[in-house]
């Protein structure tokens, strides 16, 4: 995923798990955040929670991946602000359209 974003020409940072997600996103926000919701330490759904709480990151564009694909997962995904909800497995080349739909929107 990392390569296929960085080779379109995004510049990209990888963590590991959501704790170092949240710190990354708070010291010098990014304009676009892929989580993972099943992420170690804070999920991806908890990260966006806090993401949304705090000012200087609430308009952040969040896109979240995941392999829970009931409908309740994905009320839950949006609710929470989610601007969009990769549901896995999924092709690097559909993340790479997601972003660019994401980015073109700017609905954030």
């Amino acid at each position: 995923m990392v390569f296929k974003l960085t080779q379109a020409g995004f510049d990209t940072i990888a963590v590991s798990d959501g704790v170092a997600a949240l710190k990354t996103i708070e010291a010098d926000p990014p304009r676009l955040a892929i989580l993972d919701v099943m992420m170690p330490g804070l999920s991806g759904i908890d990260v966006l929670r806090n993401v949304r709480a705090k000012e200087s990151t609430k308009d952040l564009d969040v896109i979240l991946l995941t392999a829970r694909a009931r409908d309740s997962d994905i009320d839950t995904g949006f609710a929470t602000g989610a601007s969009d909800y990769v549901i896995k497995p999924f092709s690097p080349r559909e993340l790479l359209h997601r972003v660019n739909a994401v980015l073109a929107r700017g609905d954030r």
